[in-house]
């Protein structure tokens, strides 16, 4: 139960929930591409690939925060309690390997690979420089927790009958790119309003990350600013899909009226606990978007 503690077992949960549902409830389902199948045992890979390489982000993450975490989350530390720095070390090359031998698995020519390699660089980079940084880091992870989106989506034409986008699938497209923009705004935000719930423990290992940077209210702003946009985004999304009643109504009490509230909510946030309160409302209404996806038709 610790290692799947370490691996942050319900994060992970959601990624593959994300990738499953983006191939099955979207791609699988579109009347454009029933030509071009990607093949389950393909997509498996695909998965752990992905998985591993998330999982080796996360522990090495914990790793390289330790001391900030012990502040900061000082009764859910596994680093030098559960786990030794040598051994977690060792479990995030263990990790990172395997994703990375999958990833050259599912390469079917060799710049494929990158698709693989590219995010486990950043994801190392992420914990070891720019999550202390103000905005980047957060840009940074929000960037690669929607890129499962778009390499399930791409990966299907990678292993069809060619590697361009077709005309054909531009209603699928547009949907992936929905859904990559929404989970991109959606996990920035949480990430901004996790370094405000942060900023004691970053302030004394003298991070610069963006509550510290121009204050915590001031960056509850920026929180409140990019949610804003988040909220037209879907109002525009919500007028486009009118038509769709059952989708609509979806929309509306799972996403609009949880993200008002949230808004809500934001706007008066003080405390610690009232912005991880915040951190897991964004969370609810990320897993409810993804579980949209059920519901479309293309």
């Amino acid at each position: 139960m610790d290692f799947l503690k370490l691996i942050r077992y319900k994060n992970l949960l959601m990624v593959l929930l994300t990738m499953v549902l983006t191939k099955y409830a979207l791609i699988d389902n579109s009347l454009f591409l029933n030509n071009w199948f990607f093949s389950n045992l393909q997509f498996t890979y695909l998965a752990l690939s992905i998985l591993f390489i998330t999982a080796g982000g996360y522990v090495i993450n914990d790793v390289l925060d330790v001391e900030t975490d012990k502040i900061n989350r000082e009764n859910k530390i596994l680093i030098d309690t559960i786990f030794s720095k040598k051994k977690a070390i060792r479990i995030y090359f263990t990790l990172t390997l395997f994703g990375l031998v999958l990833g050259l698995l599912m390469s079917f020519k060799l710049p494929h690979f990158l698709y693989f390699f590219i995010p486990t660089v950043f994801l190392f980079l992420y914990s070891k420089y720019l999550k202390k940084t103000p905005l980047l880091g957060n840009i940074i992870i929000s960037i690669m927790i929607s890129y499962v989106i778009f390499l399930t989506y791409k990966y299907h034409f990678i292993s069809g009958c060619c590697n361009t986008f077709s005309f054909f699938d531009k209603p699928l497209r547009n949907t992936i790119y929905i859904y990559i923009l929404f989970s991109f705004l959606t996990t920035l935000i949480r990430e901004i309003i996790k370094d405000i719930e942060d900023i004691n423990g970053d302030l004394k290992m003298n991070a610069k990350t963006l509550p510290i940077l121009i204050g915590r209210k001031r960056a509850s702003k920026v929180a409140f600013f990019f949610s804003s946009v988040l909220l037209v985004f879907l109002l525009i999304i919500l007028q486009i899909i009118k038509s769709e009643i059952l989708l609509l109504v979806y929309g509306i009490l799972f996403l609009l009226l949880p993200l008002l509230y949230f808004l809500y909510k934001l706007w008066f946030s003080k405390s610690k606990k009232d912005y991880s309160k915040l951190s897991n409302q964004m969370k609810v209404i990320m897993l409810f978007g993804i579980l949209s996806m059920l519901l479309f038709t293309i």
